[in-house]
């Protein structure tokens, strides 16, 4: 029911008790029977009774629309904002990628050259040993000066070394750029087929600064079939699930010199796949097990979380994907989200 109509109904109940009080002060001043007003009083009782039970339970529904409509203007909030930053995602990532092939396109050629050129100093030396008793001995002084001011044999081992390190720099960055791309999927009204694994793959990539210092990732993917979906709403609920599993693992290590781990695995299960996203962070308290899913829950520091990422994720996985979102959870050991939607 709308707030408002709950609003008018409670406004027109509380109209009802009180002419009944009316009556009944009115029976009084009248000077009726003792036993007439009691009759009064009794029903006045049971009417308000009544209404009391009805206000309660309609207080109680106004109250759960209330909490569902903040809950879906802070979705919408949150859904508008990741369209904006997934669209500058895609429009940076698009902008990167073509310098950076031209950057990588002239590495390579670099490296592949050099090689090239390093044939031909080898050349170069071997015809000057053989040459050395034919050439003025001055000539050869020059050359020697020259080897030494530029320091041949140092560039002759390092420049490899230094094109090999900037491919693969570029290699990473490009990894990135194709990661952004892909997790800031625009969105369809549709569902359309989507690669899970590779999506996860793509928003690990996204994710490793939260981890990279804390967890070691890894990972075992199963042949998915395509499972209709939007694909950029999922890639939030696996990036929320990632940042919730590092920050419990940095919580468990705290203070210590060790890392955990954050594993995920993919299965198909019949009509069905499953996406596990597991931590060895500090598990969940028994207490708490019945509200991780409730919007604006969270035990995280001021600044650190908003107790939404869980609530968003359901709602996406649950009510979007008719899926389920469960998990497992051992006190001092860990936790393991389960993801199971349908690919029919």
């Amino acid at each position: 029911m709308e707030p408002r109509k709950l609003e008018e109904r409670l406004a027109a109940a509380q109209k009802t008790i009180a002419v009944l009080m009316r009556r009944v002060e009115e029976k009084v001043a009248s000077g009726e029977s003792a036993f007439a007003v009691l009759e009064q009083n009794i029903a006045l009782e049971r009417v308000v009774a009544e209404k009391t039970r009805q206000l309660v339970a309609q207080r109680q529904e106004l109250q759960g629309a209330l909490t569902n409509l903040r809950q879906a203007q802070s979705e919408l909030m949150q859904a508008q904002k990741l369209e904006s930053v997934g669209r500058l995602a895609s429009g940076i990532a698009h902008e990167i990628n073509t310098p950076i092939q031209f950057v990588n396109d002239s590495i390579h050629f670099i490296r592949d050259s050099f090689g090239d050129l390093a044939g031909l100093v080898g050349k170069y030396r071997q015809l000057r040993a053989a040459a050395a008793g034919h050439m003025d001995p001055r000539a050869l002084t020059d050359l020697d000066e020259a080897e030494n001011a530029a320091d041949l044999d140092y560039l002759m081992e390092n420049i490899p070394k230094a094109l090999e390190r900037s491919v693969e720099g570029l290699g990473r960055v490009a990894t990135l750029v194709r990661s952004m791309k892909e997790f800031a999927h625009p969105e369809q009204k549709q569902k359309s087929p989507a690669d899970l694994n590779r999506a996860i793959a793509s928003t690990l990539t996204i994710a490793r600064n939260e981890y990279k210092y804390v967890a070691d990732i890894e990972t075992d993917y199963g042949e998915l079939p395509p499972v209709p979906c939007h694909i950029g709403e999922l890639n939030q609920v696996f990036l929320n699930l990632i940042v919730n599993a590092a920050h419990a693992i940095e919580s468990a290590i705290h203070g210590t010199d060790r890392r955990g781990l954050i594993r995920v695995e993919t299965r198909p299960e019949g009509d069905s796949v499953r996406v596990s996203i597991s931590d060895t962070g500090t598990g969940i308290p028994e207490e708490i097990r019945d509200r991780v899913f409730d919007p604006f829950f969270t035990t995280k520091d001021v600044g650190r979380g908003t107790g939404q990422g869980l609530s968003i994720a359901r709602s996406v996985v649950v009510d979007k994907h008719a899926g389920t979102l469960t998990f497992d959870s051992e006190l001092g050991r860990g936790t393991t989200f389960h993801i199971r939607l349908g690919v029919g």
